[in-house]
């Protein structure tokens, strides 16, 4: 990336849809260089009200149930609806090297080369939360671009990974058949948070397995969760095939019923709005811990606080105590 860079035309190519102008956008967001995070909001803030809205999808599921092929058979079914979709496919960091294989691109084929198609795979750079450390810029990146459905896929289960709820309209869990023990397993936090539960899988000799497994999901989310946002009958469990293109088109038909009335009934645009203070709110904690950190004297202070919670001979709470009030008196 060149060192002077035209935000403003980068703004325009990418509200007039242009594929290139998206990826470099989304590069300058992840980018930790300074220089590029002053770029990259800038840009964000051109591109604010603009207007244009896409459904945001988030996708979280056990490792193994089929997530990319879920979503490229799921994709491939909105462009040929005429539909532009973007795939934000989130990738583990290696908490050691902090790497990361980046193969969600590679392991959908056919919905990479299709011209109504974008996928990012991005790395989650160990952040928790089951999606990367600018993955709502990446979103709001590609709401300006025009794409009408934004699917964010985590790198998979985890109690922590409800945040990716917290930037998608929709929350889907993807479940594979399995038995009551597995059932026992699944995290509540995730089961109170999704919208609707799709049983993958529901093919061949684990048909009758998703069926049964299917009722036990529906009933667990009977008994875990009504919310004012949930029109009655949601949330709710479905069996799908990815594989065999089965149970999809009725999938999608659920969601668009509960995202429309999410909007008749006033829920979507609190929702947003509770989204977006959210975002604001994670932007500022992030901001002054790095300002902490920036900082040579307190963050000697920082270390030598943190040695001595290590060592036993400091409370975490009086130590973070101890900071705080400095950082006042200054």
């Amino acid at each position: 990336m060149r060192e002077t860079l035209d935000i403003e035309e980068l703004a325009e190519r990418l509200i007039a849809g242009e594929r290139r102008a998206l990826a470099r956008a989304i590069t300058l967001v992840e980018s930790g260089r300074p220089d590029h995070r002053a770029d990259a909001v800038s840009l964000l803030e051109k591109v604010t009200g603009h207007g244009r809205m896409a459904l945001r999808i988030g996708l979280s599921g056990t490792p193994g149930v089929g997530k990319s092929t879920f979503i490229e058979s799921f994709g491939l079914l909105l462009t040929g609806a005429g539909l532009k979709v973007a795939v934000l496919a989130v990738d583990p960091s290696s908490q050691r090297s902090g790497g990361s294989i980046l193969g969600d691109k590679t392991r959908m084929e056919h919905l990479s080369r299709d011209p109504n198609a974008f996928i990012r795979p991005s790395p989650s750079q160990t952040e928790l939360g089951g999606v990367g450390r600018r993955s709502r810029e990446a979103v709001a990146l590609c709401e300006a671009a025009g794409f009408d459905v934004v699917l964010i896929e985590t790198v998979g289960v985890g109690q922590s990974e409800t945040l990716v709820a917290e930037m998608s309209d929709l929350f889907i869990l993807l479940m594979a058949p399995a038995g009551g023990d597995e059932l026992q397993g699944v995290k509540r936090g995730i089961m109170e948070t999704a919208d609707m539960i799709l049983v993958n899988k529901a093919d061949g000799e684990l048909k009758a397995t998703a069926t049964r497994t299917c009722a036990d999901y529906a009933g667990a989310l009977r008994l875990l969760r009504k919310r004012p946002e949930d029109p009655d009958g949601f949330p709710k469990a479905l069996m799908v095939s990815a594989l065999e293109d089965r149970g999809l088109e009725a999938a999608w038909d659920e969601m668009k019923a509960l995202a429309d009335w999410r909007k008749a009934n006033g829920h979507w645009d609190v929702r947003r709005a509770a989204q977006a203070r959210g975002w604001f709110e994670a932007e500022v904690r992030a901001g002054l811990l790095a300002r902490l950190t920036a900082d040579a004297e307190v963050a000697a202070e920082l270390e030598r606080l943190g040695n001595a919670v290590a060592e036993g001979n400091h409370a975490p709470g009086a130590a973070a105590t101890e900071v705080l009030a400095r950082l006042k008196s200054d």
